[in-house]
Order: C-alpha cells, then sequence, then structure tokens
C-alpha cells in the first residue's frame, strides 16, 4: 500500500513532464493584429493589399490620452494576395497575424473580374476564421475605405461590424455575409452571391487623419449602400435600397425595419416592422415551376404625421391593406429587376425548385438562370398592425 502511494504520483510527474504545452504560442505584443483586410486589383497580374492593424497601445483601456491614431495601415503588391501579405515584413515591424480578422473589404473593379482568387486564400490560410463579415467597395477602393478614422468605435473595423450586423438587424437593406456563406453560394447551383456595398462620402483625405473625430460631424464617413450582384464570382450590378429590402424579404432576412406609408387624406406615417417571415415553395403547373412566396408580417404604428381615426378598426383595416401592398410593390419589382437585367438567380428559387422535385432539377440544373428568367413568381403578403404605441390617436387629430 506504501509502494502504491508512491508510484501514483511519480506516475503523474512522468507524464507531466512528457507534454508539450504550447509549444506554438506567440505574445500579442509580437504580432501585428491585423482587423481588417482589403483587397484590390492593380495592373493586369497584381494585387493590392490592405491592412487595418491594431495599435495596443493606444487602445488600451488605461490609455486617457491618446496621441497616435488607433490603428495604423500598412499596404503592399504582390502577384498573389499571401505574397503580398508577406512583404508587409519589409515595413511592418511584426508579422501581421489575422486571426481576429473582423471584415474583409474587395474593391469593386476586382469584384467586376471575379473574386475567387482572393477567397481562395482567405478560406485556405489556416490562421483564418471564418466569422468576419465581406463587403464591397462601392465607386472606390477598398484600401481607401480601411483607412477613414471613426468616432463611436476607436477601431474602425469594429464599427464597420458592428454597424452592418445592426443594419441588417433594424433597417433590412443590408446582409451581413461571412465567407462560408458566400463561397457556397458561389459553388452551388439555384442560389447566386449577394453581398453588401460600402461607400466613402464626403472628404477622404480628412477622413484620413485625426481631424475626422475631432469634430462633432465628421468631414468623412462609412455607409452601407445596396447589395451587390454576382454571377458564380463576377459582380454583374447592384441593387438600390429598395430592391435590397425586397431581396431581405424574399430572402427571410428581416428582423426589425421601417416603411412610410401616405395616409388616407394627406399627410404620412411609419410603421415599423417588428416581425417577419417568408416561406417560398414550388409549384409545377404543365410541368413548369413556378415560385410562390408568403410574406407574413406583424407591425407597429411608430410615427403619425397626418389626421386619422385609430380608434376605428376600418382605419387599422385600410393601413394593413396599404402596407402590404407597399411591400408588394417594391418585392416585385425587385423580382423584375434581377429577372430582366441581371439574369440570375439571387434568391435561392431554384434551391427550392430542387428540393419540390429533384428530378426536374436535374434536367435544368446546368441551365437553370435561363429557366429563371421566365419564372412566374407569385405573391402572397398579408400584414397585421399589433401596436399603436403610446397613445391611440394623435394630437394631430384634435388639430383643426
Amino acid at each position: 500500500m506504501m509502494m502504491r502511494r508512491i508510484l501514483v504520483p511519480l506516475l503523474f510527474v512522468l507524464i507531466a513532464m512528457t507534454l508539450t504545452g504550447c509549444w506554438n504560442r506567440r505574445e500579442l505584443n509580437d504580432l501585428a493584429i491585423a482587423v481588417a483586410i482589403g483587397i484590390d486589383k492593380d495592373g493586369e497580374n497584381q494585387y493590392q493589399v490592405s491592412v487595418q492593424v491594431v495599435d495596443p497601445g493606444e487602445v488600451a483601456a488605461n490609455n486617457r490620452t491618446m496621441t497616435r491614431t488607433p490603428v495604423t495601415f500598412y499596404q503592399a503588391r504582390g502577384r498573389t494576395i499571401f505574397e503580398a501579405i508577406r512583404k508587409m515584413t519589409t515595413v511592418s515591424p511584426r508579422p501581421i497575424y489575422s486571426a481576429h480578422l473582423r471584415m474583409l473589404v474587395i474593391g469593386e473593379e476586382l469584384a467586376k473580374e471575379g473574386i475567387a482568387d482572393a477567397l481562395e486564400y482567405m478560406s485556405r490560410y489556416y490562421e483564418h476564421r471564418t466569422d468576419f463579415y465581406i463587403t464591397i467597395a462601392r465607386e472606390t477602393t477598398a484600401a481607401s475605405t480601411l483607412k477613414i478614422l471613426t468616432h463611436l468605435e476607436a477601431i474602425p473595423a469594429n464599427q464597420m461590424y458592428s454597424s452592418l450586423l445592426n443594419s441588417q438587424k433594424q433597417w433590412a437593406p443590408t446582409a451581413s455575409i461571412t465567407l462560408d456563406q458566400l463561397i457556397m453560394d458561389i459553388v452551388r447551383k439555384g442560389k447566386q452571391p449577394v453581398v453588401t456595398g460600402l461607400r466613402l462620402r464626403g472628404d477622404r483625405e480628412k477622413g484620413e487623419s485625426r481631424e475626422n473625430v475631432e469634430k462633432i460631424a465628421s468631414p468623412a464617413y462609412l455607409q452601407y449602400s445596396g447589395m451587390a450582384v454576382f454571377n458564380e464570382d463576377k459582380l454583374v450590378g447592384w441593387l438600390n435600397e429598395g430592391e435590397s429590402r425586397g431581396y431581405s424579404f424574399i430572402h427571410n432576412d428581416v428582423h426589425d425595419t421601417v416603411g412610410v406609408l401616405n395616409c388616407p387624406e394627406g399627410g404620412r406615417m411609419t410603421i415599423e416592422v417588428i416581425r417577419s417571415k417568408t416561406t417560398t415553395k414550388a409549384r409545377f403547373v404543365n410541368g413548369e415551376p413556378e415560385i410562390h412566396i408568403g410574406i407574413r408580417t406583424e407591425g407597429s404604428i411608430g410615427e403619425v404625421l397626418c389626421k386619422i381615426d385609430l380608434t376605428q378598426k376600418s382605419s387599422i383595416y385600410e393601413l394593413e391593406h396599404e402596407s402590404a401592398e407597399a411591400i408588394r410593390g417594391f418585392v416585385q419589382k425587385t423580382i423584375h429587376q434581377v429577372q430582366e437585367k441581371y439574369k440570375v438567380d439571387i434568391f435561392g428559387f431554384g434551391d427550392v425548385v430542387h428540393r419540390a422535385n429533384p428530378s426536374y432539377w436535374k434536367s435544368v440544373e446546368n441551365d437553370w438562370d435561363a429557366v429563371f428568367q421566365k419564372m412566374p413568381v407569385k405573391l402572397d403578403v398579408v400584414v397585421n398592425i399589433r401596436q399603436t404605441g403610446t397613445v391611440s390617436n394623435s394630437f394631430m387629430q384634435e388639430m383643426k
């Protein structure tokens, strides 16, 4: 028994001595932590890669006298993206570490030529996680967007990330797309990719200096605007704000948004969407598919800028009807625009047809976009107004 008491602890000590521990550990102070990467085309066979890197000393919690910008910017050119990033070691005192990446911004010109090469590197390199968001720099370069300093978030990439996420949840004409989602849409048949656009507004030069965050109204800022339509990996056009919202309704991505209606006797009213559910089914008529979309939306009256008696059920019914027609209008416009102008299925109708009739899908999958262009799409939209706010009628109802 005494021998056993001695041998057991000794055995644990010997096993612990064989463990390697954190053999590949790297200290944060030895790394340049990248929070955003921008990729642009530079000539025929070159990429221009830009990286937004955190300055740990300037974002530390106990730093109350920031003398430098909270992030720095590195840029290099190369025949491949990986080569360009490794070239940054000629100017960066630390190796670029991208495990904490928040945003990937791709320039519009590169997107028109094709983003497959950029995504190949992003998906292959072992440091990259797949939870960062991807956006297309619209009418500017990816490099320009990564140089703009921001107000509420010291690290611009964090503001870009949070703004995109909140915009999708509360406004609807944007989509937070991750690497896995984008690659899946590119390679599968029956659904083409869509990526949110990012514009640079205002004075770009001032936006790159501390002056941009020293004023209440920034001279330059970044704004998400529209959705980029892709045919496989190539950008073919843009959806405007209304069409982007229509896409979100079709794709069942509306969490909360607002819409403005005209009142029956003049004036306007704002309706907030508090819940929305979209179902999409495929039916076959004489052997040909047609898509049936059902949208069920619940709303709340958020603002009344007209005279209307909200205590009357007839008024609520009329508002529900007008709201349903408004949704129907911009959803139909989105479908027609994509079918007639871009001619690619960004809605995933091909997936719906595939599930409904696999044998039919097998016969058309290689030419699905041609079928999509002529396929009938029928809408059924129902809106229920559940709340009128903290008051029933506006005080404007009492005004003469």
